[in-house]
């Protein structure tokens, strides 16, 4: 990983310096993360980088992570569901799983959390450690990343009882929140610039890249980035994409993996191969958990990029499709809604006849696909890079540790560029 020093061309030598004169009053301040997995989805691929970013500025920072079976996982993915609203039933029997793997993990990481000076717990799956942890001393914070705005009722109610304790939740968007009695902020993520992901990459690489799945690059490439997961309706996209070479010419990627917390993945991948019924342009590739360059690579080549989720919690592969300056077609849900400006940096659709639609307009003016290209680019750089969201972390510590309320935050939104 590399120090804060190697953002300062990227990201501003004003922004870098501003997160060592807050770093400054927390010097030592232990702080651990907790989540459930270290390889996959949105969450590790930002403690990847903001652990290690915390020490470089001389918090004492770690980052743990539960562990289950294989029935733990089903019913945490349950939860997420239900949390998005897709009707979903928790008997007791799945609870128990939940609370037993819970007092599992407790007692392996109570020390290390009943220490901390500050804990960040993510998502659901370690939500309850709060109360399993009674001699804790520190300030603890609900992380939710995914979008609670209209959850299953008894889903939100269960999991409300076990995050109404914690000092303070955090959300990506103001419109996820749901009431707790505790202050709420609002910190949406963000991306590492110079990660394998985002880094800029040779051309001959893109081209290796193309030339080694066989995906030919003499006509448009559309690509959705994503894992395997039906809320980010993969068949939608196909059905687009059908509708589109009804009259051009063009290549689809569909790429992703899965993740370790995520059982219902390969049942999704089964689904989107068999829609894809053996199109020689559509190409499905199931990518191991570090293909990070490998996707860099395919979101370079690409001509636009798509993320038609139906739910998004925020959406990193927007962010990064835009930082790479290319328009994105978005699904007109969650976090996208933060990204994609209708006509400025891409599209936002409702359905596979909007998205196919869009791109067809896209592939008929080249010159407003450079023009959102670059607007997209510098929104990114304006508003969701990696410096910005460290600040509000740090920011909202230095808040809690003086007890103040949630007006510190008040300004500390997407809307308020580093």
């Amino acid at each position: 990983m590399k120090g804060l020093k190697a953002y300062e061309d990227v990201a501003g030598l004003v922004a870098v310096s501003q997160l060592r004169q807050l770093a400054d009053d927390l010097e030592g301040t232990k702080v651990v993360h907790v989540n459930s997995t270290r390889v996959g989805g949105g969450v590790a691929e930002i403690l990847v980088w903001l652990v290690p970013l915390m020490q470089d500025l001389g918090l004492d920072a770690s980052w743990e992570v539960v562990e289950g079976k294989e029935d733990y996982y089903k019913t945490t993915k349950a939860f997420h569901n239900g949390l998005q609203g897709k009707p979903v039933t928790l008997p007791p029997s799945k609870i128990e799983v939940y609370e037993e793997t819970a007092r599992q993990n407790a007692e392996r990481l109570r020390p290390i959390l009943e220490e901390a000076d500050f804990v960040f717990i993510h998502d659901p799956q370690p939500a309850p450690l709060l109360e399993l942890c009674p001699k804790r001393k520190g300030k603890w914070v609900w992380r939710c990343h995914i979008d609670v705005s209209h959850p299953v009722r008894k889903v939100w109610g269960y999991l409300k009882s076990k995050v109404s304790g914690y000092d303070a939740s955090i959300y990506s968007m103001p419109d996820f929140a749901q009431s707790l009695e505790h202050p709420q902020f609002i910190i949406a993520p963000s991306i590492d610039p110079l990660s394998e992901k985002n880094c800029d990459i040779p051309s001959r690489e893109i081209e290796e890249t193309l030339e080694r799945y066989g995906i030919p690059n003499d006509v448009p490439i559309i690509t959705q980035v994503s894992r395997f997961d039906s809320f980010k309706d993969p068949i939608g996209v196909i059905e687009a994409f059908q509708m589109l070479t009804e009259t051009m010419e063009a290549e689809l990627i569909l790429a992703g993996g899965g993740a370790t917390d995520d059982p219902e993945g390969a049942a999704v991948l089964e689904e989107v191969q068999e829609a894809a019924q053996g199109n020689p342009h559509i190409h499905v590739l199931l990518l191991p958990s570090d293909a990070h360059r490998t996707i860099n690579a395919l979101q370079r080549a690409s001509t636009i990029v798509v993320q038609k989720s139906l739910q998004e919690g925020f959406g990193l592969t927007v962010t990064e499709a835009m930082w790479k300056g290319k328009p994105v077609i978005g699904g007109n849900a969650g976090g996208i809604r933060l990204q994609v400006f209708n006509h400025h940096t891409g599209f936002l659709v409702n359905s596979p006849e909007g998205a196919a639609l869009r791109m067809r307009e896209l592939l008929r003016r080249p010159e407003r696909m450079d023009v959102m290209g670059e607007t997209a680019r510098q929104f990114v750089r304006e508003n969701f890079l990696l410096t910005r969201h460290l600040r509000e972390y740090l920011t909202l510590m230095l808040g809690l540790r003086l007890g103040l309320s949630d007006r510190l935050m008040a300004d500390q939104s997407y809307e308020n560029p580093q």
